[in-house]
């Protein structure tokens, strides 16, 4: 009965924080925000402390590595990727006056495609209203935020939240940990802590190795294609390198993208052969070198896992959902194959097996007895053939 008791309180304590996740998803999206900052580095502040410099030390050089990466950020990049949607805005006649041109004539010969199942001219048009009205809603969402002085006193919160939280996370990351192991119960310690452990191993598996595999390819395509000299080389490499979490599908995409891009900007096949070598040497690199060495052998979160839960997480709380999937489809992943392990060793599935092992064995011994009853009759008719 205490038991039972127990397990209805630890299901209404689940279900109560999951409501309590949902009504604070806005408040809590700093903190979290810093909690993965401060998983991603904490183990560099380890390694540091194992060469010899402090704690306070390990975490100072680690958290200014964090910092200027994330200053990188609207610095460099977004200069970079906004002035790439810019060439590909301002080109966006010209590849539409190729595809009619050049294209559509291409595919009314060789498959049968009709002029009328695409309009061009109403593509180009609705693009260029369709992209005046998202400048328009961003040039109002701008003016609207300058003029709410509590959004901009929010943002400005925020932004300076999360670095002071990451710092003392990753100071005190190990202090935390040893005072939440220390309230389990000491029956149930060594079972949640291999666990947690597991649950550390599938999660930093994504979140470190892969989120690294994913940054190399998304320099090695932009830099390939920057070479070739394709016009949109950082679009397309970091929409490449994005997708490449799913094996193969940033390969696909890059050659795809970048083939078409190619051909509509030189109007024909030279630089194709030069992107998909490109790719070909960035998928030989991921292959051998990149994923050997940054993630190992170690399982990782599977591709339609992390797409699901990445989809589901926004669908239900947003942007804090999105933070919150992987770690959440980590857990799940590891609690499943857990209580799936239980099941193969529980009496439950065992139990048909016993029956057929007991059934089998009473057929054997049947089987056994009749062969020693048919004996003496076998050996009795052989003598009366003698006679």
């Amino acid at each position: 009965m205490m038991a039972e008791a127990q397990k209805w309180w630890i299901l209404m304590l689940v279900a109560g924080s999951g409501v309590l996740l949902f009504l604070l998803a806005p408040v809590l999206t700093p903190f979290l925000i810093a909690g993965l900052l401060a998983y991603l580095g904490h183990p560099f502040v380890v390694r540091l402390e194992q060469r010899g410099l402090s704690r306070n030390n390990s975490t100072l050089t680690v958290f200014s590595i964090i910092l200027l990466l994330v200053l990188m950020l609207p610095i460099v990049i977004i200069p970079l990727l906004e002035r790439q949607i810019g060439v590909f805005v301002n080109n966006w006649p010209g590849y539409v006056d190729w595809i009619q041109r050049v294209a559509l004539p291409w595919a009314q010969q060789h498959i049968g495609f009709g002029e009328h199942v695409l309009n061009l001219d109403l593509l180009k048009q609705a693009f260029v209203d369709h992209w005046r009205q998202v400048g328009g809603t961003a040039i109002g969402l701008v003016a609207v935020v300058s003029k709410s002085g509590l959004a901009v006193l929010e943002w400005v919160g925020n932004l300076v939240l999360i670095p002071v939280v990451t710092f003392y996370l990753l100071r005190d990351w190990g202090d935390l940990i040893e005072h939440l192991r220390s309230l389990l119960p000491r029956a149930s310690e060594p079972k949640v802590c291999r666990i947690v452990a597991d649950c550390d191993e599938v999660l930093g598996t994504f979140m470190r190795g892969q989120l690294s595999v994913m940054l190399a390819l998304t320099v090695i395509y932009t830099i390939g294609l920057w070479m070739v000299g394709l016009d949109l080389a950082f679009l397309i490499g970091l929409l490449a390198g994005v997708v490449s979490f799913v094996p193969y599908l940033g390969l696909i995409v890059g050659i795809v993208v970048a083939g078409i891009a190619s051909i509509v900007q030189v109007h024909d096949l030279s630089l194709l052969l030069f992107v998909v070598a490109v790719f070909g040497v960035g998928q030989l690199l991921e292959g051998f070198v990149l994923t050997p060495w940054l993630v190992g052998e170690r399982i990782g979160l599977h591709p339609v896992t992390v797409i699901f839960s990445v989809m589901a997480g926004g669908q239900l709380f947003g942007f804090f959902g999105i933070l919150l999937a992987l770690p959440v489809s980590a857990v799940l992943v590891v609690l499943w194959r857990y209580t799936h392990e239980e099941y193969l060793e529980s009496c439950l599935y065992g139990a048909a097996a016993v029956v057929d092992a007991s059934s089998d064995a009473g057929a054997d011994a049947g089987v056994e007895a009749m062969s020693e009853a048919t004996k003496p009759a076998a050996s009795d008719s052989a003598k009366d053939k003698a006679e």
